[in-house]
Formats: structure tokens, sequence, C-alpha cells
């Protein structure tokens, strides 16, 4: 008998047409195989430009997952001057980000932000951001350096959390590649999981009837710990309870067949 599994939609990364060469729309390996390992059945969602074609995307979706980028949401958009330091993403990424992101929300829609995505989700609820860590937190650790890739720096897990119950006791080392940070939380979230410099790494929704986790580093990436993939796993589970699908992780069947 085949098993259910739920539909998972990933949002993707955008680049504009260029004079050598055409837009293109990708997404990056480590978010449909995490999907997948986690029990989902992954959907990619390019950037519609149609509310009424992205509102019949979500509708058979269990859940969604807010892929990162390597560029920055636009501070002025949020009411900022914009730094120096900061490299704007494509237009068309971020009104889609934006777009997707409020009919996640008004859905209730279970959420997985990774990276800027976690940072929009905070911005589009009424938090913050911090445009720079070291130009707005000069006392803070690195949390981004273009020479080191795999940067690693450990996380301070807040008890009885989300992030508690998917890690369990003992240290957690985290992937960091962010100059953009949360600065002020919004109302609907709780900090689940900070750096020792202070710097949110993680929050989690205050409601039980709405699961959205927020990660500021990469579980997907192939610099993530083992430990990670625990975090699809919650995810897809909550997505499975949105579709009142039982979701049974691949890391659980080859724990049952290594046994």
């Amino acid at each position: 008998m085949s098993v259910v599994k739920p539909i998972v939609g990933i949002t993707g990364d955008y680049r504009p047409e260029r004079y050598n060469g055409p837009g293109l729309s990708w997404f990056n390996q480590g978010y449909f195989d995490s999907v997948i390992s986690g029990g989902g059945v992954p959907m990619m969602l390019p950037p519609y430009d149609n509310d009424d074609d992205l509102k019949r995307a979500l509708e058979p979706l269990g859940g969604l997952v807010l892929a990162g980028c390597t560029l920055d949401l636009d501070p002025i958009r949020m009411g900022l001057h914009s730094s120096p330091a900061v490299r704007v993403m494509p237009k068309r990424r971020e009104d889609f980000d934006r777009r997707i992101t409020k009919l996640a929300i008004e859905m209730r829609l279970p959420i997985l932000a990774v990276g800027s995505g976690m940072q929009l989700v905070n911005v589009l609820c009424g938090g913050s951001l911090f445009q720079d860590i070291p130009e707005d937190c000069p006392r803070a650790l690195h949390h981004r350096d273009e020479v080191e890739k795999n940067l690693r720096h450990v996380l301070e897990i807040v008890p009885g959390t989300h992030l508690d119950e998917i890690f369990g006791p003992g240290e957690v080392r985290v992937n960091s590649h962010h100059h953009m940070a949360v600065d002020e939380l919004a109302r609907q979230f709780r900090v689940c999981a900070t750096c020792p410099d202070g710097i949110i790494e993680a929050y989690e929704s205050i409601s039980d009837d709405w699961y959205c986790v927020g990660v500021q580093w990469h579980p997907e990436s192939n610099t993530a710990s083992a430990l990670d993939i625990q975090i699809f796993e919650s995810f897809i589970s909550a997505a499975g309870r949105q579709q009142d699908i039982d979701v049974i992780p691949m890391s659980s069947v080859m724990r049952r067949a290594a046994a």
C-alpha cells in the first residue's frame, strides 16, 4: 500500500534576464532533498506574477519552505536608509516572497522560514531587522566570513521550545553566513535560540494552531550538521497534520530497518 505524504512548497531563487543570458529561477538541492528525507513531497514554486495563480498553487500544500537568498531584503521597503553593506535581491524575487508569505500567514499554513525567509516573516508580522551586524552590533561575533565558508557557532537553545524538543540535550553548532539579523521580534513569535552574543538565531510561533519556525542558519546546506534534518522532520509532521496525514520520516524508516 502506498504512503500518502504531505505536499510541501519551496520558494526558489531568481535572476532577471541579462544582456548575455535569459532570466533564471532555480532551487538549491538541499531544500528538496531535505523535504523528501523528512517525509514530504516537494513542489517547486517559481515567482508567480498573478495572485490567483499563486493562491491556486498554495491550495494543495500542507506547508511552505521559504528559502533563503545570498542577497538581501531591500531596507528602503522597510522604511530604512540602506547600509553600504546591503546587496539587494532582485525586485521580482522580493515581491514574490512578500506576496506568498502574506498569503501563507493568512492561511495559517505551516512555515519553515530559512535565512532571509526568516527575516521577511518577522518583518511582515511587525518586527524589525539589523541591516548589518558589524555596523549595528559591533561587539557581536562574526556571523559571516567571505573566506571561511564553513563558519560555525554554538546555539543557545531556549528550554521548552520546538528547537529544544528537536535537538534535545547537548551542544549544537550551526553554520553561519549572514550579516542581516532579527532586531525586534514580532509579537506573534518567541525566541527559541540565540548565538552567545545575543543575536536571534531562531524563533517560533506562540500560537498552538499555527506552526511557524524561522531559523537564521541553513539546515538544508551541505555544511549543516546531521541533526538539522530533524528541523525538516518536525516541520513536515506539522504539514502532515495540516492535511490529516501521518508522516513517517525517512530517518525513522532507516532506523527501523537497521534495528
